[in-house]
C-alpha cells in the first residue's frame, strides 16, 4: 500500500536512450507547492516522459488524488498534457479532471468491442454526473469489459478502474467549472453514442466529409469548447458562448482532431476502421505508418514512398489510397487553421493563450511531418518539443507575442495548403446523409 507522508515518493519508470530505466519521481510534497512552482517541472517531465512505458503499478499504487492526477495525465494526455499544465492555477486542475474524463469515454469507445455494450457503457459514465448516488458523490462508473492490445489500453484501462480519485478532485470544484464539465461529459458521450451507431451501421467507414467533420467536432470540438467556456469563467462572464464562438471552438477542434486521424490512418486500419470510404476495401490490412525523414537542415525533408513499409506486401495501390486519404485529411486540416488562431484570440489570460498557443506548435509540427509522409515538402523548421516550449514561454508576458507567432504558423499553413503543386483529390463525396 502507497504511504502518502510528506517524505514518500512514487516512480514511473523512463526508459533511456541506451535501454535503461532511470525512475521519474512524483514526491507527495510537490502537492504542496504554490502551482506556479509545480508547473515548470510538469512541463520538464512531460518532454521526457516514456507514454509507451507507464509503470502501472507504481500508479495504481497511488492514494492522494492530486498525486494521481498528474502522475497519470501525460499517459493519458500526450501533447495535451503539457498545454494543460501551462494554463493558470485555477484551470489547470479542472482541466486536467475534463480531459481525464474525456480519456475514460474514449477507452469505453475504443476498448469496448460490443455495439450495445459500448454504448450502454458512455452513457451510463454521463448519466454518473446527473444521478449522483444519495450520499451527493458520483457514482462508481460502469465496468469496463476491455479489449487490450498494448501498454498505453492498460493504463486507460486502469485510469477509468481508479475513476474515484479523479471523482474527488471533481467534487471540490467550483460549482461552475463543475458543471461546464458536466456538459462537455455529456456532449461527448451522446456524440460518441452517434459515431459508435454510425460506425456499426456502416461497416466501419465514414462516408462523407460532413459524417467526418461531425465525428472531428464530437471527440474534440467538445473539449474546445469546455476551455472557451473556462475561459471565459476566468473573465468574470457567464460561460454561454455566443454562436460565433461556439462555431469558432468547433471548427478549431476539427482542425486538432484531424491530426489524430491523419497520424492514425493505418493502425486505423488495422482495426477495421476508415474515415474515407475510399478505404473501405482495405478495412482490416495492416500497412505500417511511412517513415518521414526530417534533415536537420533548414527544412524537413518529404518521405519517399519507397520507405513505407506493408505488411501486406507493400500493395502499391493500398499505399497510393492511404497517402490521397491522408492528403485530404491534412487538407481539410489547414483549411481550418484560421479557426483555431480565432480561438486563441477569445482568450484574455496570457497562460491561456500560452497554452493554446503550444498546442498549435505541436499541432504545426505534426501537419509539417504528414506534409513529408504524403511526398510534399513541409514548411519552417523541424523543431524539438523543448524548442517549442520555449517558443511558447514568451506568451506568459505577452499577448502580441502570442498574435505574432500564432499568425506566423497560420499564416504558414495556409501557403503550404496553397502552394501543393498537386492538390490532392477529395476522396469522400461531399455530401451524403
Amino acid at each position: 500500500m502507497d504511504q502518502d507522508g510528506p517524505h514518500q515518493f512514487s516512480e514511473l519508470s523512463l526508459r533511456s536512450k541506451h535501454g535503461r530505466r532511470p525512475r521519474q519521481r512524483y514526491p507527495a510534497t510537490m502537492a504542496f507547492l504554490p502551482f506556479a512552482l509545480r508547473r515548470p517541472w510538469l512541463l520538464v517531465r512531460d518532454l521526457v516522459v516514456d507514454r509507451g512505458d507507464p509503470d502501472l503499478e507504481a500508479l495504481g499504487r497511488l492514494t492522494d488524488p492530486e498525486r494521481f492526477l498528474w502522475a497519470i495525465l501525460p499517459h493519458a494526455a500526450r501533447t495535451f498534457s503539457a498545454s494543460i499544465a501551462m494554463l493558470p492555477a485555477r484551470s489547470a486542475k479542472a482541466s486536467a479532471v475534463a480531459y481525464l474524463y474525456c480519456r475514460m469515454l474514449d477507452t469505453y469507445e475504443d476498448l469496448v468491442p460490443q455495439v450495445a455494450a459500448r454504448e450502454a457503457a458512455l452513457s451510463a459514465f454521463a448519466d454518473r454526473f446527473r444521478h449522483p448516488g444519495s450520499d451527493g458523490l458520483l457514482k462508481s462508473p460502469p465496468k469496463l469489459e476491455a479489449r487490450i492490445v498494448d501498454s498505453a489500453d492498460r493504463a486507460h484501462v486502469l485510469l477509468v478502474e481508479r475513476c474515484e480519485l479523479v471523482d474527488r478532485i471533481f467534487s471540490s470544484l467550483e460549482p461552475a467549472v463543475r458543471t461546464i464539465i458536466q456538459d462537455l461529459v455529456s456532449d461527448m458521450a451522446r456524440g460518441m453514442v452517434w459515431g459508435s451507431n454510425v460506425f456499426e451501421k456502416q461497416h466501419g467507414v465514414l462516408q462523407s466529409e460532413e459524417q467526418l467533420l461531425r465525428y472531428c467536432r464530437e471527440v474534440l470540438g467538445n473539449p474546445v469548447v469546455y476551455v472557451a467556456r473556462l475561459s471565459m469563467i476566468l473573465q468574470g462572464k457567464s460561460p454561454d458562448l455566443t454562436l460565433e464562438q461556439h462555431n469558432t471552438a468547433m471548427r478549431a477542434g476539427e482542425f486538432v482532431q484531424l491530426a489524430n486521424i491523419t497520424r492514425d490512418v493505418e493502425k486505423d486500419l488495422a482495426r477495421e476502421v476508415a474515415y474515407s470510404e475510399t478505404l473501405a476495401q482495405d478495412l482490416g490490412r495492416k500497412l505500417a505508418r511511412p517513415r518521414a525523414s526530417f534533415g536537420r537542415g533548414n527544412r524537413d525533408q518529404p518521405a519517399a514512398l519507397h520507405e513505407v513499409d506493408s505488411v501486406d506486401g507493400a500493395d502499391p495501390e493500398l499505399v497510393e489510397r492511404v497517402r490521397l486519404a491522408r492528403a485530404r485529411f491534412l487538407q481539410l486540416a489547414l483549411e481550418r487553421a484560421s479557426d483555431y488562431e480565432r480561438f486563441i484570440d477569445l482568450h484574455r489570460s496570457r497562460l491561456l493563450c500560452a497554452s493554446t498557443l503550444l498546442l498549435l506548435l505541436f499541432t504545426d509540427r505534426h501537419y509539417r511531418g504528414t506534409a513529408a509522409r504524403i511526398g510534399h515538402a513541409p514548411w519552417g523548421k523541424r523543431r524539438s518539443s523543448l524548442t517549442l516550449l520555449m517558443l511558447a514561454l514568451p506568451s506568459t508576458l505577452s499577448r502580441s507575442w502570442t498574435r505574432r507567432l500564432s499568425q506566423r504558423i497560420v499564416s504558414d499553413m495556409t501557403a503550404a495548403s496553397q502552394a501543393f503543386s498537386s492538390p490532392a483529390p477529395s476522396v469522400l463525396p461531399q455530401s451524403r446523409s
